[in-house]
């Protein structure tokens, strides 16, 4: 018998925990979750709707709750951390790091927000409180303190003593910053150069000098990028002045990367990409009304310029069945080209000095396939209904709307980031308000004035 696949597993295991708290085998399920590591906990209290999550974070060992808080997403994690005692979140996040605290903290109410920071010995507390000034999605807001710096006179043997007198290192460690008395970078030595290295020597004789940082202000998502450029395991962060603050490592850049791919993927439908799959039925209600209502308005803004050829549409039905295609076309071809551009501006790879090409690459391509398809489809027309003029017509309303919909699918993601709004979350509505009323303008315009007065 083939083998389940781990998404199989994760239903399987949730079908027989939901079946087990039906039941009352409580001490059963309690069994099954000390087995069950942090992350597939974690899985299952979001797999799970809001009664059944709250029995299962009772039956969880407490001693596991900081290591599955850092593992929830932000709506699940703050659903829990409001319905827990502030003393218990202060146990829970003890140990945790500086940044997967700072996270947990931002979701506490003030009350227990105090709370859990007074439980904290005065270093880790002001550690917090550093982090905490930082907005969350850029590299202050990502970075750990906890790392190791090395002076650049002292000798490897001292260093190595140290680290076996320490017995532990930072979760990640593959390299160890140099810096000057005043904390200011000088460069990092790795794990591996370490070891090998002759115990007489100074750390400065193996320090590479050329370690690029991370200024501290630096977006989140710049941050993955420059990552992804240099295949680094872990980065220095500094701030203006060279001044070493922390470190990003590798496992925060994933974090990165899968939230900026929900975000755009749940933007593209007007939703939070933190939302919580088993949220109450009111408040995704509420959530979801606010762009139902958006799209309402831009609707409403198409159905307006329809009905302005009311006389027409009135003497021939055949322009109300063809009048969908013509906006429906030129969406499609604008969310090809709204995508393309999104990603490309996330990646890095658009910018103000080749903005010009893009938009020019795009008209073209708008153009030419409203060439293939405004021809294909006046064939069509003309064939049905043995009339070249209605051919003529929706072809060149074909033709515009695609190459239309070409210059709006670069224009609106550009002017959006200009204007410092996130493309992925107006851009689609924006798109399609533009190509449902130039479609429809185009097509039954061009009907009014032709057919009109062939009448």
């Amino acid at each position: 018998m083939a083998e389940l696949s781990e998404q199989e597993t994760s239903q399987q295991r949730l079908l027989e925990i939901n079946t087990a708290i039906d039941s009352g085998m409580f001490v059963y399920v309690r069994k099954m979750l000390q087995n069950m590591s942090d992350y597939d906990i974690a899985l299952l209290l979001e797999s799970s709707p809001a009664k059944s999550r709250n029995v299962l974070w009772q039956l969880v060992d407490p001693d596991l709750h900081g290591d599955i808080l850092e593992e929830l997403s932000e709506e699940v994690r703050k659903g829990i951390l409001r319905k827990m005692q502030p003393e218990k979140v202060a146990a829970a996040t003890e140990g945790m790091d500086i940044d997967d605290l700072a996270e947990v903290l931002r979701g506490l109410p003030d009350s227990a927000y105090q709370e859990v920071l007074n439980s904290m010995d005065t270093q880790d507390r002001m550690r917090v409180e550093q982090a905490l000034a930082y907005e969350p999605e850029t590299a202050g807001g990502i970075m750990n303190t906890d790392t190791i710096t090395l002076r650049p006179d002292v000798t490897v043997d001292v260093v190595l003593r140290y680290l076996r007198l320490k017995g532990k290192l930072p979760e990640s460690t593959d390299s160890f910053y140099v810096v000057n008395r005043e904390d200011i970078l000088i460069g990092s030595v790795s794990l591996a150069d370490l070891v090998t290295a002759q115990p007489e020597q100074a750390i400065g004789e193996i320090t590479d000098t050329h370690t690029v940082p991370v200024n501290v202000a630096m977006e989140d998502t710049e941050v993955a990028i420059m990552f992804e450029r240099h295949d680094w395991f872990s980065a220095p962060v500094v701030d203006d002045d060279n001044r070493l603050l922390g470190r990003i490592t590798v496992d925060d850049v994933v974090d990165i990367i899968r939230e900026d791919a929900e975000h755009s993927m749940m933007s593209m439908a007007g939703l939070d990409d933190e939302a919580d799959t088993f949220a109450p039925v009111i408040k995704s209600t509420r959530q979801r009304s606010i762009w139902l209502g958006v799209n309402l308005i831009t609707a409403l803004l198409a159905v307006a310029v329809s009905s302005m050829f009311e006389p027409i549409l009135a003497e021939m039905a055949i322009l109300a069945v063809l009048n969908t295609l013509v906006p429906s076309m030129g969406g499609v071809a604008g969310s090809q080209t709204l995508t393309l551009v999104i990603r490309g501006l996330a990646l890095g790879h658009i910018g103000e000095n080749n903005a010009r090409t893009i938009l020019t690459k795009e008209l073209a391509v708008g153009f030419l396939n409203g060439l293939i398809w405004s021809l294909l489809i006046a064939s069509i027309v003309t064939l049905w209904k043995q009339d070249l003029l209605l051919g003529g017509i929706i072809a060149f309303a074909m033709l515009a709307n695609l190459t239309v919909a070409g210059l709006a699918g670069v224009i609106t993601p550009l002017a959006l980031k200009k204007m410092n709004i996130d493309p992925a979350l107006a851009g689609g509505v924006i798109l399609t308000t533009v190509t449902d009323v130039v479609g429809i303008f185009a097509f039954l315009g061009t009907a009014t004035l032709l057919l009109s007065s062939t009448a």
